[in-house]
């Protein structure tokens, strides 16, 4: 762990914030573990050691159903992002995201005061912002974990448990993309942590239409080479896409899945890798250039497409086109796909 550098870093945060009354915390749009819970940690910080009461915000829908349990019983609060005016914010922080990469939906004329991330630095440090952006790790937590270590701020079991489950579901138990502070707070996180909650996250009730989309990413998904693109059309909440595009990359001779779905006139997609020799961010920038925006590590990216408007037929031919792109992108030759399925299911 790099004590130093966090303590550096969170006490210029805290004298930043020193002396302010209102500060708002904004995460990525449809907020996964990691972004909850490095908000979570960083509204805790600013709450001991300056007094301020700082808002969380976000955009789209918390829709995993594991995500709202984990918001519902670790007490995590959240307020949309489109009833926030951000002018009346001293200091706006962002955290598990950039301003202007597309997965977010602050105005992009609202001044960011500190960014916290763990993605590839995508804006110019021009002195005007606090910024902390940790590549090497794999979860945004972390770098929280960090700063409270640091500033020898206790942590309760609940905070312990968001900050614990995020670097859990982030690194895919410490599988994907984890550097050694990610073990280390991995490890000191877990004796902390409720087991209990921890369970009942990880075992969230689902509704039926959630089978659904499995059986609509079996019966889209097509294969070319060692790829899989599958296809949800309309789905409830854009965490379906990543879920799905997680679970279908265990499929034996596939090493690169793009899923995508449409979600309130916006297609989601979601890449996913498990060829340590690729970049997913760069390869998804490649794929919606012109199209769209995206962005992430080397084993998972995301990007958004918008507006999406149109029936079936148009969201496949949206498909057909990120297909052949991917597949030029890897530097493959075309290929008709073949079904993941010989039959219906």
């Amino acid at each position: 762990m790099d004590l130093a550098r966090s303590l550096e870093l969170s006490q210029q945060i805290i004298e930043k914030v020193w002396g302010k009354r209102h500060v708002l915390i904004v995460t990525h749009d449809n907020p996964d573990p990691d972004s909850l819970a490095a908000a979570h940690a960083l509204s805790h910080l600013l709450l001991m050691k300056t007094g301020v009461q700082a808002v969380i915000a976000s955009g789209g829908v918390i829709g995993r159903r594991e995500n709202r349990t984990m918001v519902e019983k670790l007490e995590i609060e959240i307020t949309p992002i489109g009833t926030v005016d951000c002018c009346q914010y001293d200091i706006v922080c962002m955290v598990d995201s950039q301003p202007r990469t597309g997965n977010g939906s602050l105005l992009d004329d609202c001044q960011i005061d500190i960014i916290i991330d763990h993605h590839p630095l995508r804006v110019s440090d021009d002195g005007a912002a606090i910024i902390d952006v940790r590549e090497e790790y794999g979860a945004c937590a972390t770098i929280l974990y960090e700063y409270l270590l640091a500033q020898e701020v206790y942590l309760g079991t609940r905070l312990a448990t968001a900050l614990f489950y995020a670097i859990r579901s982030e690194t895919q138990d410490l599988g994907r993309e984890w550097s050694p502070p990610d073990r280390r707070a991995y490890q000191d996180l877990l004796s902390l942590s409720n087991n209990r909650i921890l369970f009942e996250i990880g075992h969230a009730k689902v509704p039926s239409h959630y089978f659904l989309n499995f059986n609509q990413a079996l019966e889209s998904a097509r294969i070319f080479h060692d790829i899989m693109v599958f296809n949800l059309f309309e789905v409830e909440h854009p965490d379906m896409v990543a879920e799905l595009a997680d679970f279908l990359l265990r499929m034996d001779g596939v090493s690169v899945v793009l899923g995508m779905g449409c979600c309130n006139e916006e297609e989601v997609l979601s890449l996913r890798t498990d060829r340590e020799d690729l970049f997913a961010g760069k390869i998804i920038r490649d794929v919606v250039e012109g199209l769209g925006t995206a962005g992430g590590h080397g084993m998972i990216a995301g990007g958004q497409i918008k507006p999406m408007l149109g029936n079936h037929a148009v969201q496949r031919e949206l498909e057909n086109t990120l297909s052949k792109r991917l597949i030029k992108v890897l530097g493959y030759e075309s290929v008709r796909g073949r079904r993941l399925l010989a039959v219906k299911i």
